[in-house]
Parts: C-alpha cells; sequence; structure tokens
C-alpha cells in the first residue's frame, strides 16, 4: 500500500468499508497471485521437499506452526507465517524460507506473479547482470543473461520479512532474500543490505500514520482508482481543486514542494519547469490543469488535426490473459470508398496455454497479409491501426518467438518489418501528438468525445479477464455466454479507433479548443 491516508482510513474507520465490494482487478490479481503460488509451491516442493503450514487456523496456530518447523531445522517452509508483533504491529507471511545452512538462519523468498527479471541484450558484458540462484539449489551467481526488472514493493516486503526473522535470531547473516516471478525459471537474488534503512523509515512513518499520531490528507495515486475510499477522497479533493487531480502521485509532491497545490496554482505557471521534474514536458502538466479547469475534455496542440489514412484500412485489438498468451484477435476491415465494415476475430477458446493459439495466431496474420497485398494489387493504399501498440508489438513479436516453425506463423523478422513500417499506426500516439488529454489517454476516455460507447457497461481489460476464466472454464464448465461477450467487447474496441480516427479526420478542428486558447487569459501573470 503506497497511500499514507488510506493507511490512516482504514484503521481508524475500518466499519465505514466494512461489506464494500471488492474491486474486481484486485480479486483477479488476488486470485491469479495465489495460483501462482501453489504452482510455485508444487514445482519446487515436489523436489526439495520441506514443511508446508497450513494456510487453515488462526494467525496464532499457522505462527505456532512455523516456530516449530524452525525448532525442527527445516531446510524449506513454505508459507511460513511469522509471530505478530505487538509493539511494532508487524505481520508477516513468506512463500518460502530457505534455511542457510553454511551460515544458519533463513533466507526469505517470495512468490509474485509479475516478471522480476529481462533478458539482456549482451550477455558477454557482465555489468548490470542480475544475480540470480536455481530454484532447487541456493547457489546465488551473476546471471549474464538476466537484467534486473525494478520492483521496489518486493524489495520492502522481502526487508520486511527479514527484519521479522532477525526479531527471533531467525534471519541469514548473508543480507539476500529472493523473489520467484511469472515464469517461475530463477529465483531472482536480492541484497537485502542496502534496503533496510529505508524500509526503516518507511515504516517507522506507515506505523506512526496507523497509530493517528499524525494528521494525513487525500492526495491521488496510482490506487486509487481500486480504493473503497476513493469516492469520498475524489469529492474532498475536487472541492479543493487539488493538483494530484491533474499531476497523480510523485508528480503532485514535486509541485507542491514548488509551492503548488491547487490546479489554479498550476494554470497559472508560466516559468521553466521545477528543477526536480522527472515527468514528461512539463508544459503539457500546466495546459492539462488548464484545461480542467475550463472544462475541456481534449485540447489541441494543433491547429488541424491529421490522421494517416489508407483505401483499405484494419483496426486490430487483441486480448491476453496474463501472461499465459493472446487468445484473440480482433480485426475490423473497413473499405473507405464503398463505406463497409466487417469484424473478423481470430480466436482459440482451448483455455491457455495451448498450442493451439499458433493456429489462431497464423490465421490471423495470414489473413492480414492477403488483405495487405490484395490492396496492393488493386493499386489501393492500406493501413493497420491498434491503440496503443504496447500489447500488440509485444504480442505479435512474442508469438512469432514461441510458436516459431508451425504452419502459418511469420518469422519474428516479418513481425519485424510490418510493426516498423509507415502500415502500422498507433492511434494512441498520433492522439498523443496533437492532443493534450486531461482525463487520460486511455481509449475509452478518448472515444466517448468522438461520440462512441461500448455496449457492454463493464467493458474494460480487468473485467474481460473475469470473463475469460468462465468463457474457457477455469472453474467449471465453459461459459459460452461469456465467450459471445468478450467478443462484443473485443469488436467494439476496434469500432472505437475507426470511430476516433475517422472523428479526428473531420471534426475534432471544431470540436476541441486550441492551446493558445485556453494559455491566452494566462499569459500576462507572473511566472511560478
Amino acid at each position: 500500500m503506497s497511500c499514507r491516508h488510506r493507511l490512516h482510513l482504514d484503521t481508524t474507520f475500518p466499519q465505514l468499508v466494512a461489506g464494500a465490494t471488492e474491486d474486481s482487478g484486485v480479486k483477479q490479481r488476488r486470485d491469479a497471485a495465489m495460483a501462482q503460488r501453489s504452482s510455485v509451491r508444487d514445482l519446487i516442493g515436489a523436489v526439495v521437499g520441506g514443511r508446508s503450514i497450513s494456510r487453515e487456523g488462526s494467525w496464532s496456530t499457522r505462527s505456532a506452526a512455523t516456530m516449530q518447523a524452525f525448532a525442527d531445522g527445516e531446510s524449506h517452509i513454505w508459507d511460513a507465517v511469522l509471530p505478530s508483533e505487538s509493539d511494532t504491529g508487524r505481520e508477516g507471511v513468506a512463500e518460502l524460507l530457505i534455511r542457510d545452512h553454511e551460515r544458519g538462519g533463513y533466507i526469505p523468498v517470495i512468490v509474485v506473479n509479475h516478471k522480476v527479471t529481462d533478458p539482456r541484450s549482451d550477455p558477454t558484458i557482465l555489468e548490470g547482470a542480475a544475480i540470480t540462484s536455481d530454484l532447487y539449489v541456493w547457489a546465488p551467481a551473476t546471471d549474464p543473461l538476466r537484467k534486473v526488472r525494478s520492483q521496489p514493493r518486493d524489495q520492502m516486503r522481502l526487508a520486511h520479512i527479514y527484519r521479522m526473522l532477525q526479531r527471533h535470531g531467525l534471519a541469514s547473516p548473508a543480507l539476500l532474500g529472493g523473489a520467484i516471478g511469472y515464469g517461475a525459471d530463477c529465483i531472482l537474488v536480492h541484497d537485502l543490505g542496502p534496503l533496510l534503512d529505508e524500509y526503516d523509515r518507511r515504516y517507522a512513518d506507515r506505523i506512526t500514520v496507523a497509530r493517528g499520531e499524525i494528521e494525513t490528507e487525500p492526495s491521488q495515486v496510482p490506487e486509487c482508482r481500486s480504493c473503497p475510499w476513493w469516492p469520498r477522497c475524489q469529492s474532498w479533493l475536487a472541492e479543493r481543486h487539488d493538483v494530484s487531480l491533474v499531476a497523480i502521485g510523485s508528480r503532485a509532491e514535486v509541485l507542491r514542494e514548488e509551492g503548488v497545490r491547487t490546479i489554479d496554482d498550476l494554470a497559472r505557471w508560466n516559468g521553466p519547469a521545477p528543477e526536480k521534474w522527472q515527468h514528461g514536458p512539463f508544459e503539457d502538466t500546466v495546459l492539462t490543469a488548464r484545461a480542467w479547469l475550463a472544462g475541456a475534455s481534449l485540447v489541441r496542440r494543433v491547429e488541424h488535426v491529421t490522421v494517416p489514412r489508407a483505401d483499405i484500412e484494419v483496426d486490430v485489438d487483441l486480448e491476453s490473459f496474463q501472461e499465459h498468451g493472446a487468445y484473440l484477435w480482433g480485426a475490423l476491415l473497413n473499405d473507405v470508398a464503398a463505406e463497409t465494415s466487417k469484424y473478423h476475430p481470430f480466436v482459440t477458446w482451448e483455455p491457455l496455454p495451448t498450442h493451439d493459439e499458433a493456429r489462431s495466431f497464423a490465421e490471423f496474420w495470414t489473413w492480414l497479409m492477403r488483405i495487405r497485398a490484395d490492396a496492393v494489387k488493386q493499386g489501393k493504399t492500406f493501413a493497420a491501426y491498434c491503440y496503443s501498440r504496447a500489447a500488440e508489438d509485444k504480442w505479435l513479436l512474442d508469438s512469432a518467438r514461441r510458436f516459431a516453425g508451425a504452419p502459418g506463423v511469420p518469422t519474428v523478422e516479418q513481425i519485424r518489418a510490418f510493426i516498423n513500417s509507415p502500415e502500422w499506426v498507433d492511434i494512441y500516439q498520433v492522439v498523443s501528438d496533437q492532443f493534450v488529454c486531461p482525463n487520460g489517454k486511455g481509449l475509452k476516455k478518448i472515444a466517448p468525445v468522438a461520440g462512441f460507447g461500448w455496449r457492454d457497461a463493464e467493458a474494460g481489460g480487468e473485467a474481460s479477464m473475469a470473463w475469460y476464466r468462465e468463457a474457457v472454464g477455469y472453474e467449471g464448465e465453459p461459459d459460452t455466454t461469456q465467450r459471445t461477450r468478450i467478443l462484443a467487447y473485443n469488436e467494439d474496441d476496434v469500432l472505437a479507433t475507426k470511430a476516433l480516427r475517422e472523428w479526428m479526420s473531420g471534426p475534432a478542428d471544431t470540436a476541441v479548443p486550441f492551446v493558445d486558447d485556453l494559455s491566452a487569459p494566462y499569459l500576462s501573470s507572473n511566472p511560478a
């Protein structure tokens, strides 16, 4: 938890959110994390053994069982529950504790459902390489094939467990911890020594907040979107025009250090960016404040909005499930001159991971390249569109790698040639280049400005994850109605990019205010 004010509210007024509906995205992430932990425990435990602490029973019963496992000298303790500390308020659970046979004590290892390392481009250079260990034998060593993916929350959690182990004289003097991430192909080793002072500082602050010894105020941070207190905080922030409504998280902290506490203060800023500003073009943040005060959903950066168009246009959107794969490639074929559109889904309903994903991906790619080739033969121009290309690029490349050699699957080189060509257009980038977006740049924020609406009121990436689990029958019989729901949601996503592109080609110039119009009233103000 990064929000100090939420901690204050949770500990001071827990009854006010008791029984509140849990955010679906939070539940999905928690369920996925539990499944990951169980999978890793089964994988490693089958080889190394050890003692598993039951997940049933009271905290005191489970912590007593953990302490007995320590006393018995178990080499691996799974789902360890450490005794609560009444004086510090600490509680802690570790997915795995590995006994340090050489130095004594235990090394904490956590299991997470995100990536903890990335591949390195040059394995011949050891500088910057991660330290990893084999899953089954604790043996930290430099890993030239991997680099650390920054996950500060993982590091703080390991430091927390380490301090609790220290309390009982059970921490390894090696000052090391480990994290097993998505894919479970190694243990990333963290040096906890440099982290402990920062952890102690943060924990001391949080425990002071929890005890009500200092006052806190709301400030918008990324976790607000899934917080039950957000409606209350949002009202408080809006009433005060708090600057965090347009400069979220650490951006607001930098501005407050400069004396900028309200959106009005920020809108009046005419000077250079604050010295500590490291969050992109500062002028965009100032414009966002001015747009918020003017009630403008979008602001034009340019006098005339343009977007690449073609005779034959294909809108593309994929649906993936966590890191297991991309099960659906949706494509909307548009013949601009004929004013016709048709939706084409390429899908597998076999639960991921499955090799049938190769079949659906190959069918999509073959179809897309055929449409492209036919356009060329007819002397027509061609373009394919997506919204925020990072996901599409990732799964195009990843699918080509994973299914290399399967019928119809392109090579990585073919994928790169296509996504690096002018025929692959990211509408998100086109929007970013030409508009300031006070309410965010997500498709579900921008497309409604162009008059588009989704048929399903619950449509969204996190919701679709839950629909997918039911659609393929992860917990029971497959629900075909959820398959229909996913297809409709995917179709609406590609229809949204089409609607946005057409709106940008026409009404946007007159429907959206120009930056100079919003800036004019502030130009005579004194610099901040």
